[in-house]
């Protein structure tokens, strides 16, 4: 059930939401006729994925409940500096919703079985290798940082991102036992950078992108390691 419902959320956020109704939604919020037609597309979806007869009140719930949520986004979207955290908590609202109405009325059990069966060392693990690890390798970078000089552009925390996005595939392949891919993600990068590298001909740039690039992927390669432990 939950996977025919997040189906049908999938369809009706991203497939069947086109930008012009987003974007009319975003400027008149409860007054857009494009948001009562997004509820109504999603409480159809849902009920014509369960395809039974009493399919309709889980779809109405879901529907429902999917329009206070993306009211509640509308009218508090403006507060974030960064449009990505409306949109992820967002999301976040909508998924739990679709696995309590899915797993009811055993919600409470099905949620403290989830809990009682979570690896905890992999979610340790997982959330280390993110932000955690990021802060820590420019702590640890910091003094050979201030010997450089910046002067080519690059996105705003663009470095950043890379390394969390790198260190997670990382962790991915420890625990899937794919050490080889970690020897072809570092060829990708190392392709990547060799344009940058060529172009700033500085020794001393090349050298904090290697250390830089060992630590992110030796925290990672730790991380991995000790979830499999665990």
């Amino acid at each position: 059930m939950f996977v025919k419902l997040l189906l049908a959320h999938l369809l009706g956020d991203f497939l069947l939401q086109p930008r012009r109704a987003l974007i009319h939604k975003q400027a008149r919020k409860a007054a857009s006729p494009f948001f009562y037609l997004h509820v109504g597309i999603h409480f159809g979806l849902a009920w014509l994925l369960l395809w039974t007869p009493s399919g309709w009140k889980p779809a109405l719930l879901v529907a429902l409940s999917h329009g206070v949520i993306d009211l509640v986004k509308l009218y508090t979207e403006k507060r974030y500096k960064r449009v990505e955290v409306p949109f992820l908590l967002d999301q976040a609202a909508h998924l739990a919703v679709l696995g309590a109405v899915a797993s009811y009325p055993h919600t409470l059990e099905a949620l403290q079985g989830m809990l009682q069966q979570t690896n905890w060392a992999l979610v340790t693990g997982l959330f280390f290798v993110t932000y955690p690890a990021a802060i820590l390798n420019a702590r640890l970078l910091e003094g050979l940082s201030r010997q450089i000089q910046w002067d080519h552009a690059s996105l705003p925390g663009a470095g950043m991102y890379i390394g969390i996005l790198e260190r997670l595939l990382v962790f991915l392949f420890i625990l899937l036992d794919h050490w080889e891919a970690i020897g072809l993600l570092i060829a990708a990068k190392s392709v990547f950078r060799f344009n940058d590298l060529k172009e700033q001909n500085n020794r001393k740039w090349t050298e904090y992108i290697l250390i830089g690039t060992l630590l992110s992927f030796g925290m990672a390669i730790c991380a991995g390691l000790l979830a499999r432990m665990g």
